[in-house]
């Protein structure tokens, strides 16, 4: 599965890219994309930005997230798996979406982790014993 809406540069880092190019997919969850699509369907206005490191931007681990991350890898975080993204969004406030998502978890069955208090949005597919959405602080 592919994005509707995304490249695949806007979510691995450049040395998967750059090792993988469009076989990069096989490394992000297809939840994870129907999730992503679906959320700019509903904030069409402006970027969401995953990562932009394609475009010369700073953002290159708001996607998956591998060893070479330093600081930002974890082996137990959603990112490692291709299940989490970190967005911003240029029309929105991140609050505004974040609250929406919480409130619609309808349109958005697949979002099981949702990260508070940042200024970013942080969703990922986890897998979750009771189908609960879990909501944390990073």
């Amino acid at each position: 599965m592919v994005s509707k809406s995304f490249k695949i540069e806007e979510l691995v880092p450049p040395t998967v890219f750059n090792a993988r190019g469009f076989k990069s997919w096989e490394l992000i969850d297809d939840k994870l994309i129907i999730t992503m699509d679906a959320i700019k369907a509903r904030f069409p206005l402006g970027t969401m930005t995953i990562n932009n490191w394609v475009w010369g931007g700073d953002r290159r681990w708001s996607g998956l997230r591998t060893p070479d991350a330093a600081e930002y890898y974890s082996q137990t975080s959603q990112h490692s798996f291709g299940r989490a993204l970190d967005a911003v969004f240029s029309a929105y406030d991140v609050e505004e979406v974040r609250q929406y998502i919480l409130a619609n978890p309808e349109e958005f069955p697949h979002v099981k982790g949702v990260e508070l208090g940042t200024g970013w949005l942080h969703v990922d597919v986890r897998n979750t014993i009771d189908g609960s959405v879990k909501s944390f602080y990073p």
